[in-house]
């Protein structure tokens, strides 16, 4: 195959590629409205259609992921173009799996849709989907653990912040059909609890294994980056918001303050 027929190849694979990945957009948007008129509504059966969107939606993406894994002979999470894709299947996987708890509370799937689809239109409007290769910094063992991990932390962090606005959401302006929408008012709190306990430490090994890939690749542990020091600011918010949970009156508004601001 010459270099001609190779460069044509790409760019109708990449056609193909950015055609699904505008669908995946799409239907996450389309997800989101279903779970607005949900909001609206507080019809279960428009919740349902919202969780079978979205688990429709992931299973594109999971494809689309995949044929970007195999086109680029890599880890699809190089670029931002693609790390952005992956933090909004990361974000709708880890909801999907914690959803399965929840059965029938649909509310936070509103708040993943829309921030999966903002993400994903950024990406898509903003950054370019060429496949560059892996430069010599990123070829470290660390690499691909520190990557994954690290967006796993911040899937459940995303899950943990949609529960903690709806519980607001709630409390403040559908209190009234709380019971509707199928979980207890103090159920909110326990599950972000869990959630941030979980993604806690994997921040923090996200945070340890990207110091020992820094000093891999440049010799150095920590050079305050922006990466690193947003990094660092984060792990210590949610640090604080574990320790209102040893403090009773800090268990309530600063404990969703903070989870919030995380």
């Amino acid at each position: 195959m010459t270099s001609e027929e190779i460069l044509l190849r790409d760019a109708f694979l990449l056609g193909i590629e950015l055609k699904v990945f505008w669908l995946v957009a799409l239907l996450y948007g389309v997800c989101f409205l279903t779970g607005v008129f949900y909001v609206l509504s507080a019809r279960q059966s428009l919740g349902r259609a919202l969780t079978a969107g979205l688990w429709a939606t992931v299973l594109i993406h999971t494809l689309l992921i995949v044929f970007r894994t195999v086109e680029g002979g890599r880890p699809p999470f190089q670029t931002l173009y693609e790390t952005l894709s992956w933090f909004s299947w990361s974000a709708v996987i880890t909801y999907l799996i914690v959803h399965n708890k929840w059965k029938e509370v649909h509310f936070p799937g509103v708040i993943v849709s829309g921030i999966a689809m903002g993400a994903c239109l950024y990406s898509l409007l903003t950054r370019s989907p060429e496949i560059i290769p892996i430069p010599p910094a990123l070829q470290s063992p660390w690499y691909e653990w520190h990557v994954i991990v690290a967006f796993l932390a911040y899937a459940v962090f995303v899950v943990s912040f949609s529960v903690e606005v709806t519980h607001i959401l709630l409390e403040r302006w559908f209190r009234f059909r709380a019971p509707a929408f199928g979980l207890p008012m103090e159920g909110f709190h326990r599950y972000t609890h869990r959630l941030v306990l979980f993604g806690f430490p994997l921040l923090a090994f996200a945070i340890f294994s990207g110091a020992a890939w820094a000093n891999d690749a440049w010799g150095r542990y920590w050079s305050w980056d922006p990466k690193e020091t947003w990094s660092l600011i984060t792990w210590t918010v949610y640090a604080m918001y574990l320790h209102t949970k040893a403090i009773p009156k800090w268990q309530g508004k600063v404990a969703s303050f903070l989870n919030i601001l995380g």
